[in-house]
């Protein structure tokens, strides 16, 4: 989750006043403010580019007739973020994504005005390479200099520990993001653009040994709405096959079977379940180890959607995917999610819906 303070995530169950900073950065150095009247922003680790926003405004100016204005407009970002007023007129906000300006559309008369967004994931995916690619090095190395070649400037941090990978040569017209996830995937590790607009690479947290960031609870003073639980065994796997490709003479064939080995578990390997692998194969792989940290992140996102939950609450701009949460149902049931995906309204009567992952018990 964003760091905000304890006082931030009590306000968000008291009631208060919401307020907003939505600032669209022209190429041409000017900063718009932007009154708005709606929209949203769409958080979801499951796709390539994690945030994706709608403005709505009634700022007629913002639409680009003249060249110059579309020139201004062409690669112009948005950021934008949400937050609480005290009571003592303070506030503390927290931001909701840096944007790639993708459309601006409307009544050029009357208005409403639509402005549409991209987290910084999409620079790197659309700018595909012209030539055969070398990854070579370290993850990070490698990750940094694969966004880079796209983002110079790109802040990018890590929180795993760095490991070498194999020589990989993408081809022509071959996705630069999906490369930055085959090479993360060395570290049993994934990268995503953060709210600040920065890069991140960092593994996904296990549930069961994670303290939850939040609890969403019903009751007085809880932000708790609603919620559906279920599960579903389409798309799960229970074990994973990752195997290094390397086409070097002095690095020997590697691989590695990652299973469901918890007897309790739904998705046991061997158990009722049965036994559903999915394979994997890079080059980047150069040893056992390598091949384990792949196959292991990869069956923890493959074994994950067994156990789903789908809920309602109020609003909270600082969570993120991956977060984990404590769930309080009205019944006085508690359960640990992991979070996959929700959306934040960019107006104060809209709905917080958050998909989860990873259910689990909570005693």
């Amino acid at each position: 989750m964003y760091p905000v303070s304890d006082r931030f995530l009590t306000r968000l169950a008291e009631s208060h006043r919401v307020v907003w900073d939505i600032k669209l950065l022209r190429t041409d150095g000017q900063v718009v403010a932007i009154e708005h009247m709606g929209g949203s922003v769409s958080v979801d680790r499951s796709r390539p580019v994690h945030r994706t926003c709608t403005v709505t405004t009634t700022d007629i100016s913002l639409i680009p007739r003249t060249p110059a204005e579309q020139v201004a407009a062409y690669g112009a970002t948005l950021r934008i973020a949400r937050g609480v007023e005290y009571g003592d007129g303070t506030t503390e906000l927290a931001p909701l994504g840096v944007f790639r300006l993708e459309d601006v559309s409307g009544d050029p008369v009357h208005g409403p005005v639509t402005l549409t967004g991209s987290s910084l994931e999409a620079a790197v995916a659309d700018d595909k390479f012209t030539g055969p690619f070398q990854a070579s090095g370290t993850v990070v190395s490698a990750i940094s200099e694969t966004i880079r070649r796209s983002i110079p400037t790109a802040d990018i941090a890590s929180t795993i520990v760095d490991v070498p990978i194999g020589w990989r040569i993408w081809d022509t017209e071959a996705d630069p993001w999906a490369g930055v996830q085959e090479i993360a995937a060395v570290a049993g590790a994934e990268v995503y653009a953060n709210p600040d607009g920065g890069f991140v690479i960092s593994q996904l947290a296990d549930p069961l040994t994670t303290t939850p960031v939040w609890s969403v609870e019903a009751g007085e003073g809880g932000v708790y709405i609603s919620g559906v639980r279920g599960m579903s065994s389409k798309g799960v796997y229970n074990g994973v096959l990752a195997r290094g490709e390397s086409t070097g003479a002095d690095v020997a064939p590697c691989f590695y079977l990652a299973t469901d080995s918890d007897p309790g578990s739904p998705t046991y390997w061997g158990g009722p379940f049965g036994r559903r692998p999915r394979f994997y194969s890079s080059s980047t792989l150069l040893d056992a180890s390598a091949c384990m940290a792949a196959a292991e992140m990869l069956l923890r996102s493959a074994k994950a959607p067994n156990a789903i939950g789908d809920f309602s609450s109020l609003p909270n701009p600082a969570l993120e995917t991956g977060d984990v949460i404590r769930v309080v149902h009205p019944d006085g049931t508690k359960e640990l999610h992991q979070v996959a995906a929700f959306a934040v309204p960019l107006d104060v009567s809209g709905s917080f819906p958050i998909s989860t992952i990873s259910a689990k018990e909570d005693s």
